[in-house]
């Protein structure tokens, strides 16, 4: 496992790791910014919770049952995993490790213990966290989509607060008060990254040893 992760820092592309409460808005976020930037890819997660209205297997999630989830989860399928209201979530270890290897910038909406899992892993990592302009317009979003019902809304509003007070191990913080505003900062914050030092060096190789410019990325 060890010599599979050692290939991200040096690949040229980054995991962006993206953690919110339901209903802070980090799925729409994700859609609206790769579809501006068409060459960041989403992870899909396997979940064992069961689809909500629209989606579909395979685009939000790849939907399962309790019982592959965890034959996958034996067999070390996941390089994270974790159970959330009740539900297993989990990232698949080989589309993640083959996208970043390709050099691929990856975006992966996640909880925020999978986010620590994955940081520990992972040392090409950007860490956000979405946060809503309060807790009266986080449930009140909730209940606006329809997709809940009231005992399962009361439920995540319990859980967000223990969430939201992991929010300051993440490398960013994101407040989704304005839809367009929080798009730009998400998206600047993903041009920032790939201006990074060590990240020119690997995408612009040539040209640094045109510079004669010597930088070590290790």
């Amino acid at each position: 496992m060890k010599t599979e992760l050692a290939l991200t820092p040096l690949s040229g592309s980054t995991l962006f790791i993206i953690t919110a409460p339901s209903g802070a808005g980090k799925s729409s976020l994700l859609k609206a910014l790769t579809k501006q930037d068409p060459s960041l890819g989403i992870s899909i997660s396997h979940t064992t919770r069961a689809p909500r209205p629209g989606e579909e297997d395979g685009r939000e999630y790849h939907f399962t049952t309790v019982s592959d989830f965890l034959e996958k989860q034996k067999k070390g399928e996941f390089l994270e995993y974790a159970e959330v209201h009740g539900n297993y979530y989990g990232t698949s270890r080989r589309a993640i490790l083959e996208r970043l290897s390709n050099g691929k910038d990856t975006l992966l909406e996640i909880d925020w213990q999978g986010a620590m899992q994955i940081r520990k892993l992972i040392a090409e990592t950007v860490s956000i966290f979405i946060l809503p302009p309060s807790i009266a317009t986080l449930e009140e979003r909730l209940n606006r989509r329809g997709q809940d019902s009231p005992e399962i809304i009361a439920g995540r509003m319990e859980a967000a607060s223990e969430e939201i007070s992991h929010a300051c191990g993440f490398d960013y913080v994101i407040i989704n008060d304005d839809f367009d505003h929080a798009l730009s900062q998400l998206a600047a914050i993903v041009e920032a990254t790939r201006c990074r030092l060590p990240r020119q060096v690997v995408t612009h190789t040539r040209l640094f040893e045109q510079f004669g410019i010597i930088s070590d990325i290790r």
